[in-house]
């Protein structure tokens, strides 16, 4: 039974990862999983400095899901590079490098400076606000996204992945926007922006007043949006977007994901990657299903 897949010449030995944000770099989570299990580690968001994220409270639950405004609060490439790059390399899993930045040249810094490091592929976070375009996020304008994916594709060594927002019109213009830009793949969905107030206090839930949502109230959202990238471009699609069970990463994968990442379900159940992994190995023993690239978009 074969469930290993390639992204951009890239050979994982299953098609299950983390979500950006959710896991760190996997220190927090090494006591609970045994990262050499996982396909790839998706590292949080990385940027050329430290990053203090937005002012707390930051986090809210919500229905079925969460709301985040982090604000991608990070210690910076130095930090990574020291730190995190070697602790992930005692485990036998890809390093997928979560790339942030407030302007198209912050993100090419990242790129150069993770050009010689040893990591397996980049994914390049396109929702961040864009300061030089009076704070519009770059990855909602087609033009800015093949732009800025052009620039990153001229100086990083590794595959570059391009991390959609679903806060578009339009999902698969700016999947066909990321292709044309030489993207090796693309990855969604990011979060759904949304708000939360507390009627008692009739204030913001969050010091920021949106965030991004999160969690089994996207997942119909994400495999609707994978399966339409998954017809309008020809680079793989790592899905993701509220997947708490082996099924609902079966979902993705047969609208067409390569490969899917967990998020939110690792604040709930920190083992749950490990059971999205064996469930689909069961799932592939109990449907005679030897091969699960089989599977990669088989609904049409």
């Amino acid at each position: 039974m074969n469930t290993r897949v390639k992204i951009a010449g890239i050979e994982f030995k299953n098609p299950v990862t983390v979500a950006s944000g959710t896991f760190g770099s996997g220190m927090e989570y090494c006591e609970f999983v045994d990262l050499g299990r996982l396909g790839a580690v998706t590292t949080k968001g990385v940027a050329n400095v430290p990053w203090t994220g937005n002012p707390t409270p930051r986090v809210a639950e919500v229905s079925s899901g969460m709301l985040n405004a982090i604000g991608l609060q990070n210690p910076g490439i130095e930090t990574f590079v020291g730190r995190d790059i070697p602790f992930l390399r005692q485990y036998d899993t890809k390093i997928i490098v979560n790339v942030c930045g407030h302007a198209p040249e912050e993100y090419v810094a990242v790129a150069e400076r993770l050009a010689d490091e040893d990591v397996d592929m980049l994914e390049i976070n396109v929702s961040c606000p864009n300061v030089k375009a009076g704070g519009i996020t770059l990855g909602t304008e087609p033009k800015n996204v093949e732009s800025i994916t052009k620039e990153i594709k001229s100086k990083a060594k590794q595959p570059v992945i391009i991390k959609l927002s679903p806060n578009v019109t339009d999902i698969t213009e700016i999947a066909k926007a990321a292709e044309s830009g030489g993207a090796d793949g693309v990855s969604l969905i990011n979060t759904i922006t949304g708000m939360k107030i507390d009627i008692n206090r009739r204030q913001f839930v969050l010091a920021n007043k949106t965030g991004g949502m999160s969690g089994p109230a996207v997942h119909p959202v994400a495999v609707r949006m994978v399966y339409q990238v998954a017809n309008a471009v020809n680079v793989p699609i790592i899905g993701m977007g509220g997947v708490s069970t082996y099924e609902d990463a079966l979902e993705l994968i047969m609208a067409g994901a390569t490969m899917v990442a967990v998020g939110t379900a690792n604040f709930v159940n920190p083992n749950v990657t490990i059971e999205v992994i064996d469930g689909i190995e069961k799932y592939m023993r109990d449907n005679d299903i030897d091969d699960i690239n089989e599977l990669i978009g088989c609904v049409n």
